[in-house]
């Protein structure tokens, strides 16, 4: 098989199924551009419905190709400076080196981060290495594959307290068509999914865990019908009787208009270079409404064990 992918990457096929298009209360708006000599700028703005609260951020990024270099300069409204430098592929086939560094002039607060990603044919590894004011932390992940199966481990090492916090295993099987994924996070949470392209239409997802000492298994299924080449459908249901619909249609190139039950969204590009995507919640249905209701009747442990509610 070519190179594998990275750690959190793994099972990806089967959230995308269940996550994609059911984004919920948030309005949304991204603006990018490019100038001739490269240069991208991102701007991002979201307003969550329910809280009030509102974010942004503005980003450049500048890539000098024939070097393998990436400079990256972030801000958001908490005000947050960060700068990103990546270099990729020059010093050895394969890998990237990253230096991260973030600074708050609010709080002060200061914090670093040193990434590696090496990978090629059967192997993609990374190391990081996490500087802030509660201490050193060391993240590492490999995953190796070999005739389509996959075997990763994820780890966390933290320097103040001198010990690991995080150890993550998982194993899988991909093809083109089929993709099992099965994980346990440090010992005590257990996950499993299945994901099957059907024929090019359709596309299917089971998703399944639980958590050690707790009885209360969670499962859910998932679905994608590509109606035409336009307009697609998703659905998903768990264990909970929670449903979610989705509804995708482009209405000429580079227009789509995407819809569930209580969010319409609405993505154009007016250029090459300018891409806008904007999403607006509209509560529409009584199924939704009695929904709603259940949700708010809920206790916490009922939503947060619920792997596949939209966040």
């Amino acid at each position: 098989m070519a190179v594998p992918p990275t750690y959190a990457d793994l099972g990806k096929s089967a959230r995308d199924i269940f996550t994609k298009g059911y984004g919920f209360g948030l309005i949304k708006l991204d603006l990018k551009t490019k100038s001739e000599n490269g240069l991208e700028f991102t701007s991002s703005g979201s307003a969550n419905t329910e809280t009030s609260k509102v974010m942004g951020s503005l980003e450049t990024k500048y890539k000098w190709a024939e070097h393998g270099l990436t400079f990256t300069e972030k801000w958001n409204t908490d005000n947050s400076l960060g700068t990103e430098i990546t270099l990729e592929d020059q010093l050895l086939k394969g890998l990237k080196l990253t230096f991260d560094s973030s600074f708050s002039p609010n709080t002060g607060k200061k914090s670093g981060k040193i990434k590696t990603a090496y990978k090629r044919e059967h192997i993609n590894m990374g190391c990081d290495v996490d500087y802030d004011i509660n201490g050193t932390a060391l993240h590492g992940a490999l995953v190796v594959g070999y005739e389509g199966w996959l075997a990763g481990y994820q780890t966390t090492f933290e320097a103040g307290k001198n010990r690991v916090t995080q150890s993550n295993f998982a194993v899988g099987y991909k093809t083109d068509e089929f993709q099992l994924h099965t994980n346990v996070n440090d010992g005590t949470e257990f996950g499993g999914s299945i994901y099957q392209k059907v024929n090019d239409k359709l596309e299917t997802a089971v998703n399944l865990a639980w958590t050690a000492g707790n009885s209360n298994t969670r499962f859910g299924i998932a679905a994608k019908y590509q109606i035409d080449a336009d307009a697609s459908f998703s659905a998903k249901v768990n264990n909970s009787s929670l449903v979610g619909l989705g509804y995708t249609q482009t209405l000429k190139p580079g227009e789509v208009l995407s819809s569930i039950p209580s969010v319409w969204q609405i993505i154009f590009t007016q250029s090459n270079n300018i891409k806008e995507y904007l999403s607006y919640r509209v509560i529409q249905s009584r199924i939704y409404n009695r929904i709603q209701k259940r949700l708010m009747n809920s206790s916490d442990r009922y939503l947060t064990d619920c792997p596949f509610l939209p966040t």
